[in-house]
């Protein structure tokens, strides 16, 4: 959360993705776009790319267009850290009115509403809103260095913009409360054991291996992994009959009759 719990800037990788088309500058974020994927980092480094108003608004322009032109979202931070929070600064003249605005947590949840998957790439510091924002995503690879925590207690607030409930989901109510009430952090190994990091790597294979697990979502039919990661989230009393639903659009398709006509002829073979 805080600025003055970051570590010191450290080197990343900058190894591009295999169908990354073009780079774009839109305000603190550094956009690339590739015809199923798009890169997103978070571009303020000397602030540890801690998030404010402008970052927020620019990630709200990248929602926009992935909800347009669906395609898997890789996120990462810049300057060896992912984002060591919300803008401080910012946090401390904001109101009650701001605060009922949802400024975070609204981006947070349209991140995680994103129809196709998406990873977060952790490197550093990943805590407060930085670390709301890796639980937004379906995906979350780490480096040995990763540290995750939500210390805004010790600031006088609460982690407000989905650690609250999103939080016990991925880890269970007791760390979780470990994390948000007594102001635990954990580090890339604990993360991975509790599987709030799907991975660990080298920072050098970081963007590398975030590629390939990208790869692996889009080899499969695109639209049945969006039904799928919506049925994924329906809540519980919309179950069975929205998977019917969903089944029902997929068996109409012209993906599925080619996919499963594949599979038949080369199992004949």
């Amino acid at each position: 959360m805080s600025e003055s719990q970051s570590a010191p800037a450290q080197p990343q990788s900058t190894e591009p993705g295999p169908t990354q088309s073009q780079s774009t500058q839109s305000g603190p974020l550094q956009v690339e776009e590739g015809t199923d994927r798009v890169v997103v980092r978070l571009a303020r480094p000397e602030r540890r790319n801690a998030i404010d108003a402008e970052m927020v608004a620019a990630l709200h322009e990248v929602c926009a267009r992935l909800e347009r032109d669906p395609a898997v979202l890789l996120l990462r931070g810049s300057g060896g850290g992912f984002a060591a929070g919300a803008d401080i600064g910012q946090l401390r003249e904001r109101r009650r009115d701001d605060a009922l605005r949802g400024i975070n947590s609204s981006i947070f949840d349209r991140i995680r509403r994103l129809p196709m998957p998406t990873i977060a790439l952790l490197e550093g510091y990943a805590l407060g809103g930085g670390a709301e924002l890796a639980y937004a995503c379906d995906f979350r690879i780490g480096t040995p260095d990763v540290t995750i925590g939500n210390p805004e207690p010790g600031l006088g607030i609460l982690a407000a913009a989905g650690a609250t409930w999103r939080l016990a989901e991925l880890v269970g109510e007791p760390v979780a409360k470990e994390i948000l009430l007594a102001g635990r952090t954990l580090d890339a190994s604990e993360a991975h054991q509790l599987r709030l990091l799907n991975e660990v790597v080298e920072a050098d294979d970081l963007e590398a291996t975030g590629q390939r697990w990208a790869d692996r979502i889009t080899r499969q039919a695109p639209l049945a992994v969006r039904l799928t990661k919506t049925v994924f989230h329906a809540p519980r009393e919309a179950h069975p009959t929205i998977d019917d639903l969903a089944q029902a659009v997929l068996f109409e398709t012209e993906e599925k009759h080619r996919r499963m006509t594949a599979f038949l002829e080369r199992k004949k073979r």
